[in-house]
């Protein structure tokens, strides 16, 4: 397999590390060369500018998703011209009461070259079937919605 590994760097700011003082925001270094500024949720207390691991999730979920969906439409011969996807990733409280992300909804859109057309049910077939090949939603189980628009 290959390396799938990222850096994480955090250093501390503030002089003491004391419950509700201190900053989560840290650096997710990608390949070495590409840093991605990460911090809490906002509703945590987070820098709403920064990345969140919440969306670092909803991002990893839709790229496999995306990806497997197009793999899948090549080899079917579906000429997909463009593909768009609004990921949204829900927090609460999990069945043991722990907070976690309970759920992910993905809302792809997929544009195909002028004159392609496939029935409605076609299109929701192939998706269905690019979530359940996806690594990342194999992952997650069950806490995935697939919207299609």
């Amino acid at each position: 397999m290959s390396d799938l590994s990222i850096q994480l760097h955090w250093q501390r700011a503030e002089p003491v590390l004391q419950t509700g003082r201190y900053s989560n925001a840290h650096t997710v270094q990608f390949n070495t060369t590409y840093d991605v500024q990460v911090d809490a949720a906002p509703g945590w207390g987070g820098d709403p500018g920064n990345t969140n691991p919440e969306q670092a999730l909803a991002s990893a979920l839709s790229s496999c998703h995306m990806m497997t969906f197009l793999a899948l439409a090549a080899k079917a011969d579906w000429p997909v011209a463009g593909y768009h996807d609004h990921a949204v990733a829900y927090l609460g409280k999990n069945p043991k009461g722990q907070m976690s992300v309970t759920r992910i909804d993905l809302h792809p859109v997929v544009r195909f070259d002028t004159g392609f057309t496939i029935e409605d049910a076609e299109l929701e077939k192939m998706h269905e079937r690019a979530h359940r090949y996806c690594f990342i939603a194999n992952t997650l189980a069950d806490s995935v919605e697939i919207n299609i628009l």
